[in-house]
């Protein structure tokens, strides 16, 4: 298959695009959460749940918390609030019974899928207008460009850590 022509672009034409997808992304993560009745943090954990149990892959909350950056603390509220809403349930681990397993409910499903699955049908058609060679190199671009945003992330609360509290923190 042979792709479509595609209009000429820059490197500063294709990093704007991204960061106004970015901001689109934001303001759409508030209101997806609101119809889902949670906050975008909590819905930020969700996806972190559902990516491991999609890959049939055990999250303990101190996996969650080290994937969404928050203290532990904040992800038991996280994990109540969800558990409540009955998206999750903690099952406990058979072996360490200080070990909390998450896994997302089976009913929660259905209920994501209503929110999402008019916008990942959106996708799914963009992607059809691509190759697979072109699909390929998205797929790379957006495994880089996460991997480079989670090391510049790291940096910044690092040098944060150094640096002490700011002004506006005290």
């Amino acid at each position: 298959m042979e792709g479509k022509a595609r209009p000429e672009a820059t490197a500063e034409q294709a990093l704007y695009e991204m960061d106004r997808l970015i901001a689109l992304a934001q303001f759409g993560q508030q209101d997806i959460a609101g119809r889902l009745g949670l906050n975008v943090t909590d819905l930020t954990c969700l996806g972190f749940v559902i990516e491991a149990s999609l890959a049939g892959e055990p999250l303990g909350a101190s996996d969650l918390a080290a994937r969404a950056r928050l203290s532990t603390g904040a992800v038991t509220g996280v994990l109540n609030r969800l558990e409540k809403s009955r998206f999750i349930r903690r099952e406990s681990d058979l072996t360490d019974r200080r070990r909390v397993w998450v896994v997302m409910d089976e009913s929660a499903q259905a209920r994501i899928l209503e929110v999402y699955g008019p916008f990942y049908e959106r996708l799914r058609l963009l992607v059809s207008d691509f190759t697979r060679d072109e699909v390929a190199v998205l797929a790379d671009w957006f495994a880089k460009a996460r991997t480079a945003m989670q090391k510049s992330l790291d940096d910044m609360r690092d040098a944060a850590r150094a640096e002490g509290p700011s002004p506006a923190q005290d």
